[in-house]
């Protein structure tokens, strides 16, 4: 009973009950009623019979006087089957409406009949000329006849066969109907049963719930929805995947050099202990990073954020990283006008992202390469751009450069350096900091990595 199609078809179903009781009920009141005001006219009874009689007399006689000598010589004429034809008693007035024969017997002669007693006689007409009417005595006639009672009968019977046929077809259309609403949400249902169970390449269906137009609402935003969950479930075990292989790699030279120390290979001095240290150093800057990325992406990293200038945190970056260029052979230059506004940001995060993306374009670009530091004013934004010449980003690459532990290098050489998190901790600082961060490169071209901040 709890199902939606069972209800909707009960629902259906009762409707239809409702609807076709209350139209057979009211079409076999409204038929008898009518038929019966039919049969009870006085011009359906008199005429041929009765008014003829009236008429005749009126021109015979000139006046209403023994008129009821004249109408008691009228027999009804009996029908086929010799049932006699029902006539009401019959109440003859004269022109100006007053009464002058009555075969009820009843006292009212000479009295005159009302405008609503007028208005549903029948005239009585000679020479073109209304010289009476005649009505019904009583209101209370039931002019059915045997032939009358089964004809009324017949028409219930067949209003009551049509509502029932309009039953079955209405349930049958309700049933239909039902059907076709709650089987794409079955549909729906059954994939999210089969989501839960971890399965995460379930989708539903688009053609079989696109003729309701929510449901197929809900369809969408269900393959949606497992569309990021399976991206994810397929991120979360890349990350454990790879962060257990960039832990791997220190604990394994700290794990060599304490067994060679241990054994005697290595004698105990302070190359040896400095070498073990600064692996310790990698693992702490990796788990410190990877703790940053994860309080950055659930939006919990401690923010100060206030007016900076980007010209003055930019020159920095470039003063920092003047020794490495010049090490590297690479050009280092800025591109920042004067009256540059102040944006809305942390400082130090600020710094960060500038430190890791001049860091990975230091990775990337070749010695006699250039790279340049520049920011622009737009519409309410700050731009700033980070420009290498180096060996650019292949197309398909392109949509994953900010995720975490991605590189470039598929050998995952640590001879490009990192661990692949800067580029992805980049980004959630600037989005923290309500900015917008994207790429752009050609192969072989070089690249530029840019983000917006508003302004302070």
């Amino acid at each position: 009973m709890n199902r939606l199609w069972v209800r909707l078809t009960l629902a259906f179903l009762l409707v239809t009950l409702l609807m076709a009781a209350f139209m057979a009920g009211a079409a076999t009141w409204s038929a008898g009623r009518q038929f019966r005001g039919y049969l009870a006219q006085p011009g359906v009874f008199a005429r041929g019979g009765a008014l003829d009689v009236l008429e005749a007399h009126y021109e015979s006689y000139g006046s209403w006087a023994g008129v009821g000598n004249s109408l008691r010589a009228v027999r009804p004429r009996p029908r086929r089957g010799g049932f006699p034809a029902p006539r009401p008693l019959l109440l003859v007035a004269d022109a100006q409406g007053r009464v002058v024969y009555d075969e009820a017997g009843r006292e009212r002669l000479g009295q005159a009949l009302d405008l609503f007693a007028l208005a549903s006689a029948q005239p009585v007409v000679v020479n073109d000329a209304v010289v009476g009417y005649v009505l019904a005595s009583s209101p209370d006639f039931d002019p059915l006849g045997p032939l009358e009672r089964r004809f009324l009968d017949d028409l219930q019977r067949s209003i009551a066969l049509i509502a029932g046929v309009a039953v079955v077809i209405g349930v049958g259309v309700g049933w239909l109907v039902s059907r076709s609403l709650s089987r794409p949400l079955a549909i729906v249902a059954q994939a999210a049963h089969a989501l839960a169970r971890r399965d995460w390449s379930q989708r539903v269906s688009l053609k079989e719930t696109s003729h309701v137009a929510e449901v197929a609402e809900v369809a969408q935003a269900f393959n949606r929805m497992a569309d990021s969950l399976q991206q994810a479930e397929a991120q979360r075990r890349n990350l454990m995947a790879d962060v257990a292989h960039e832990l791997r790699t220190p604990l394994t030279v700290i794990q060599g050099s304490l067994r060679a120390l241990l054994d005697g290979v290595h004698p105990l001095n302070m190359k040896e202990i400095a070498a073990i240290y600064d692996e310790t150093r990698l693992l702490a800057r990796l788990v410190e990073d990877v703790r940053e990325l994860s309080l950055a992406e659930a939006h919990q990293l401690p923010m100060a954020m206030r007016p900076v200038d980007v010209g003055a945190t930019l020159r920095a970056t470039a003063d920092r990283f003047a020794a490495a260029a010049d090490a590297q052979q690479v050009a280092l230059t800025l591109d920042v006008p004067e009256g540059l506004p102040p944006v809305q940001a942390d400082p130090d995060r600020l710094a960060q992202v500038l430190h890791n993306l001049v860091s990975n374009a230091f990775r990337h670009t070749p010695p006699g390469g250039r790279i340049t530091l520049r920011a622009q004013a737009q519409a309410g934004l700050v731009r700033v751009s980070v420009c290498d010449t180096g060996e650019g980003i292949p197309q398909e690459d392109l949509p994953r450069v900010f995720d975490r532990f991605y590189r470039g290098d598929r050998s995952r050489s640590r001879s490009t350096g990192g661990a692949g998190l800067g580029l992805a901790i980049a980004k959630s600082l600037v989005e923290n900091m309500g900015g917008r961060i994207g790429v752009e490169s050609m192969q072989g071209q070089g690249s530029t990595f840019w983000f917006t901040l508003r302004v302070g």
